[in-house]
């Protein structure tokens, strides 16, 4: 049997996975970079993560393959990195092949000098190929180091040179023609029958239709407004939803959301959960809040660690082909559902030559919406859902059966963070115990155990172990997740620590030559560039939470200084977002705060919680929630009762305080 290389001591799964390649792997870390500058040798860095299914694919064609190994082990020092758990270094050498081939995606495979930058790159590549490439970089190096060294050199000055952020000196006052200029290019690309936008393959994106609710709902506008409602119906009735376990794949290689590309991702899931509790709120349609319920209940069946924690990804494949544990053949899911399963089979669009022609199978789907779908079959709505949560029933137990995806079991502190966020969502808003319990344990359980000894936070933890210093975006999403926690139970020690922890972001993570933060803290190990995060991707980007963070919690401690430095870093990006807004969804969202302002709701008396809850029936996307008896917070210090009160208060002007929740709203703008 083969022999484990390094890696068999990595935290990462993804790492794990190649333990047992012929490839002499390394963990990034000073061994391997020591041993290149010792060796003189080239660094092949391979970045991927455990949910992609071509990194698979080119482990067992190339990584496998005892021919390919001996070329790489000879002439290379073998460096694998999970993008999840260093997101830093996949930042630097992902730019590195964008600007060498103008496009990237993983597996990411970049070829560097001893001194780590560098000097070629690129995605798949198959077996001959691969090889082609080791032995021709390998030989420019052994023959024409000048020549490399030249190369990484203007290569690694366009990396640190590129997406650089130009702090803002003109006097801007942000209004709705900003957000006009932003919305109305945007709307070209909606797909107005499918919903999302007007190609393939097709992302969730939740930021942005997060984003278009709120701006639909406070301009009005009723082009955005449709475009999401369209979005969030169709995403929930495709086959990227598990119909019958709950939770979205990560996107789908179609135009009509029906054949998900099948891994699903914590981070994906977490973003969605808070998106559809929003559009629930907004719309009260009953389909999204079983959505939520059930999204949840997948989090919880299948994401969860005893310690309160909650795990990264589930892989697309089981047994080695794609989407195999989801799909369904008509016979097996008739005998499944039983005497039913003429009617569940048409609800879920199951067919004798299956709905994915490609593979003859069927993905669970929808393509008839409720109200059609009794009218069709003259049933009545109790009667129809009744059997429908039967049949989902029996599957699912079926499908438990089946040899499963293999799991991620790694715990990223940022991802956690937004299901924290999502869980104390729904728990408001649904009025749900249990998932602000599970968010609360989560959160002390990652400031008790994941906290550095500075006051820092540290990113991953697996094996009852922490170890890699937090980035930006670990930060920006916690504060995000305190704050959302802190609006459920009013317990002021979550403000406190998203205060500590974002004065730690502003001593460790700033650049004294603009506005934005770094992703990398100051503090922390040195690589051949420093980056910002500044667009918004599947994941806000980390610099724009935080200016979130900073506008609101400027609110909560009437701390002008935090409040000025969101506007700064608004002002900075206000240029690009014009001509891609849908790449910056999160900071318009902060532009849409600084236009319509936002509602500083307090609440004081003996019955927060219960006006609390009446409040959480009502949308009102631009607002903080503050509450209690006893506060120091600025905004309740001298407002202190014994009977109810309800204070709206906005740019630091109160209005005279109510005692119900119906005149509140009445004040509210």
């Amino acid at each position: 049997m083969q022999q484990p290389n390094n890696l068999i001591h990595a935290s990462s799964p993804y790492l794990l996975q190649h333990a047992y390649n012929p490839v002499e792997w390394h963990e990034w870390g000073v061994d391997a970079l020591e041993k290149a500058k010792r060796e003189n040798k080239l660094i092949l860095v391979s970045i991927g993560y455990s949910a992609c299914h071509w990194c698979h694919v080119m482990e067992h064609e190339s990584f496998e393959n005892h021919e390919v190994a001996e070329v790489m082990n000879q002439n290379f020092v073998c460096i694998k990195v999970d993008r999840e758990e260093r997101p830093d270094i996949d930042q630097i050498y992902m730019l590195a092949v964008q600007l060498m081939n103008g496009n990237g995606g993983w597996p990411l495979n970049a070829i560097c000098l001893p001194d780590q930058r560098p000097i070629y790159g690129g995605t798949y590549f198959r077996k001959n190929d691969w090889i082609n490439i080791l032995e021709n970089v390998s030989d420019l190096w052994k023959n024409e180091p000048d020549k490399a060294k030249n190369y990484a050199e203007r290569l690694t000055d366009g990396i640190q040179q590129s997406e650089k952020i130009i702090p803002s000196t003109e006097e801007v006052v942000f209004d709705k023609s900003h957000l006009a200029e932003i919305i109305e290019p945007w709307k070209r690309h909606f797909d107005i029958t499918e919903g999302g936008y007007n190609r393939a393959p097709k992302f969730p994106l939740p930021n942005n239709w997060s984003f278009l609710l709120r701006y639909s709902f406070l301009t009005p506008d009723e082009a955005s407004f449709t475009a999401v409602c369209t979005t969030l119906e169709s995403m929930a009735m495709g086959g990227i939803y598990d119909q019958i376990g709950g939770g979205f794949a990560r996107y789908s290689v179609d135009d009509k959301w029906h054949v998900p590309h099948f891994e699903k991702m914590l981070y994906d899931n977490a973003q969605l959960i808070s998106l559809y509790t929003e559009a629930y709120q907004c719309l009260k349609f009953e389909p999204f809040k079983q959505v939520i319920v059930e999204s949840i209940d997948w989090v919880f069946r299948e994401m969860s660690a005893e310690n309160g924690l909650f795990y990264s990804a589930l892989d697309a494949d089981s047994e080695g082909v794609e989407g195999k544990f989801y799909v369904w053949d008509k016979s097996v899911f008739d005998e499944i559902v039983g005497e039913d399963a003429e009617l569940i089979g048409d609800y879920f669009n199951v067919t004798e030559e299956g709905n994915w022609e490609e593979e003859q199978t069927n993905i669970l789907r929808r393509t008839i919406n409720d109200e059609d779908f009794l009218a069709k079959h003259q049933l009545d709505a109790e009667t129809l859902y009744d059997k429908i949560a039967l049949a989902k029933a029996k599957l699912l137990d079926e499908r438990s059966k089946r040899i499963r995806p293999s799991l991620d079991d790694k715990c990223l502190t940022a991802w956690n963070a937004m299901m924290i966020k999502a869980l104390a969502d729904a728990s408001q808003v649904l009025d749900y115990e249990l998932y602000y319990a599970r968010a609360k344990k989560a959160a002390e359980f990652i400031l008790k155990n994941m906290a550095t000894q500075d006051g820092g936070l540290y990113r991953n933890y697996k094996n009852e172990k922490a170890s890699i210093p937090g980035f930006l975006d670990d930060y920006a999403f916690m504060i995000e997740a305190l704050i959302a926690l802190y609006e459920v139970d009013f317990d002021e020690n979550w403000l406190a620590k998203a205060k500590d922890l974002t004065n730690y972001v502003l001593l460790n993570f700033k650049d004294e030559e603009n506005d934005m933060f770094f992703y990398t803290a100051g503090n922390g190990e040195k690589l051949i560039a420093r980056k910002h995060e500044v667009m918004d991707n599947v994941i806000p980007a980390s610099n724009s939470v935080m200016a979130q963070n900073l506008q609101k919690l400027g609110l909560f401690f009437d701390e002008e200084s935090y409040r000025e430095k969101a506007s700064a870093m608004l002002k900075s990006v206000l240029p690009r977002i014009k001509a891609y807004g849908s790449a910056y969804s999160n900071w318009c969202i902060q532009l849409l705060n600084e236009v319509y302002g936002i509602n500083e709701i307090a609440v004081v008396g003996f019955d927060v919680q219960e006006v609390k809850n009446e409040l959480n029936n009502f949308y009102i996307p631009n607002k903080i929630t503050l509450g209690g008896m006893k506060s120091e917070l600025p905004l309740l210090k001298d407002k202190q009762s014994h009977e109810t009160k309800i204070y709206i208060c906005r740019n630091k002007t109160c209005q005279l305080p109510v005692q119900t929740v119906a005149e509140a709203l009445n004040k509210i703008q």
